[in-house]
């Protein structure tokens, strides 16, 4: 493998990440303590409890995967894409520099942004809630993999957009929602049995509960089903990607 190509593409992502920190960071941990003050201080002290636990400890997994997911994806679709509306991706396809350093590259860098925004997140939730992590190597684990697997997601979204709008469809209409119903900010046993039914349908309901088991011990799926869950989604991004380049589908059409 090229190292030298994948930490160049890396670096360039990263160096653009801090260019525009106000953006990238400032604004997504914002948002989320703006999420504490609201579920957390107001809806938080009208509940005692969410299977034990606080209700402004519950939802911290479940902010952390909301920004986490939404920027591993916004971040790799973004950093793919703006060499594809330049028209330098050519020249990066010219060069001696296999898809997997390509690959490498982009979706490095894009879940090292969503890693650290996540990271951020968590050590300012200790500013609004107490919490402890049961499981700390089974949450930094999840986490990873979480970064890893939505970065895939944005990469191929970023090879599929034609425009800057299509970009923010799937993070803003798609991802978005189904993190919101996925337990974020409640457990699935309260809600009636269809609907719980109903929602064991979405995926990303086993990515929050695995990640929730790391932080408190309880788990609305059981925790085998989160890390299937979580490998087959990443097998699935990477099974396309290759499919991408080995066609040039999107690239060279």
């Amino acid at each position: 493998m090229n190292l030298h190509a994948v930490r160049t593409i890396y670096v360039t992502e990263m160096r653009r990440f801090f260019r525009t920190i106000m953006q990238s960071l400032i604004s997504p941990v914002l948002s989320t303590s703006l999420y504490f003050v609201v579920f957390g201080a107001a809806i938080g002290s009208r509940i005692d409890t969410v299977e034990g636990v606080s209700y402004g400890a519950f939802i911290v997994p479940g902010l952390i995967m909301l920004s986490v997911m939404t920027q591993a994806t916004t971040n790799a679709s973004f950093g793919i894409y703006f060499p594809k509306f330049i028209g330098t991706i050519y020249e990066l396809l010219s060069a001696p520099v296999s898809f997997l350093e390509i690959v490498a590259g982009y979706v490095g860098a894009a879940a090292t942004k969503a890693l650290f925004i996540g990271v951020i997140i968590l050590i300012t939730a200790f500013f609004f809630v107490d919490i402890q992590i049961a499981h700390p190597v089974a949450m930094v684990a999840f986490l990873i993999l979480t970064c890893f697997s939505f970065a895939l997601l944005g990469f191929i979204i970023g090879i599929w957009a034609g425009n800057f709008e299509q970009l923010q469809i799937i993070p803003l209409l798609i991802i978005t929602p189904l993190v919101f119903l996925g337990g974020s900010f409640y457990s699935i046993t309260m809600l009636p049995p269809v609907w719980q039914t109903i929602t064991l349908f979405n995926p990303v309901v086993y990515l929050i509960s695995g990640f929730r088991w790391s932080f408190f011990g309880t788990a609305d799926v059981g925790i085998a089903f989160s890390l299937f869950a979580i490998a087959l989604f990443t097998g699935i991004c990477l099974t396309v990607i290759w499919w991408i380049f080995r066609t040039g589908w999107r690239i060279r059409q």
